[in-house]
């Protein structure tokens, strides 16, 4: 075991600790999987990463994702807090304003601009019609009726997400799951508010497995909605979503399309610096 830089921040609100937490661990490069594993299952946070020196050029560092289970290719709100932590630590942007992150699902370039930071979300790796069957299945596991689900999409990219629309925010917020129904699948709930206001649409994320996980607020799911929403002409090339509300959050997330590209962005604040021993 060695003393290590690390740190903890929080990705996607304008509040410190009312967004998602993401812990880091740097210099990570002679760590094990099992190691990192180890470790991202006793922080007992939706994910912890790990920054390595980059294996690309163009890379600026390279980054592992670890939830409390698995290693993911790729995660959203990892990408910002990893990337925010990476510049904290001493690195820099380009002449672009640009970090370029690379993780097993690829480069991923992060724009960084007054206090805000936003990802270019990698392609979905399936994004399709869901078979009815599990449709049914879901609309029990929420504890709605089949009727109350408006359309639904597979939005895989790293996370296997199946995007769940209803006709209204203040439905989205009112569900009540049966956590013992998730089995293994990754839910993403998504509604429009029915007045103007800072938010468009209403995110839920539910997460099963062991742990059963609500996501505070989840960089991934809302890149797969934005594509599927901006795709069908339900949501305009710019939005935000709120997501975590239920879990006393404030997560706000910005949506942009630029050159067919999603972007996905929100604040992130540095909450804890220190070091570690692993």
């Amino acid at each position: 075991m060695k003393l290590r830089r690390y740190s903890e921040v929080d990705v996607f609100s304008t509040e410190a600790y009312r967004g998602n937490a993401l812990a880091v661990v740097h210099d990570a490069d002679d760590l094990s999987t099992e190691d990192m594993q180890r470790f991202a299952n006793w922080t007992n946070l939706s994910e912890t990463t790990f920054l390595l020196a980059p294996n690309y050029p163009r890379a600026d560092y390279r980054v592992r994702i670890f939830s409390a289970k698995e290693e993911l290719p790729f995660a959203g709100h990892p990408t910002l807090g990893s990337a925010k932590a990476w510049l904290d630590a001493g690195g820099s942007t380009g002449p672009d304003g640009m970090v370029i992150q690379e993780c097993a699902a690829g480069l991923i370039p992060v724009r960084v601009a007054d206090g805000h930071m936003a990802f270019e979300a990698p392609p979905l790796t399936r994004y399709g019609p869901v078979e009815e069957s599990l449709v049914h299945r879901i609309a029990l596991i929420l504890g709605i009726s089949r009727d109350q689900i408006i359309d639904a999409s597979w939005l895989v990219n790293g996370p296997k997400w199946i995007g769940i629309r209803l006709s209204s925010a203040r439905e989205v917020l009112g569900l009540q799951p049966d956590p013992g129904k998730l089995g293994d699948l990754e839910i993403g709930v998504v509604g429009p508010f029915e007045l103007e206001g800072e938010s468009q649409f209403e995110v839920r994320a539910f997460i099963g497995g062991d742990p059963v996980w609500e996501d505070a607020v989840t960089g991934s799911l809302n890149a797969g909605l934005a594509r599927w929403m901006i795709d069908t002409g339900f949501a305009d090339p710019q939005y935000t979503a709120s997501q975590g509300t239920v879990l006393g959050r404030q997560g706000r997330v910005h949506i942009s399309l630029h050159n067919g590209a999603i972007w996905v962005g929100g604040h992130v604040t540095s909450c804890i610096e220190g070091s570690v021993r692993l």
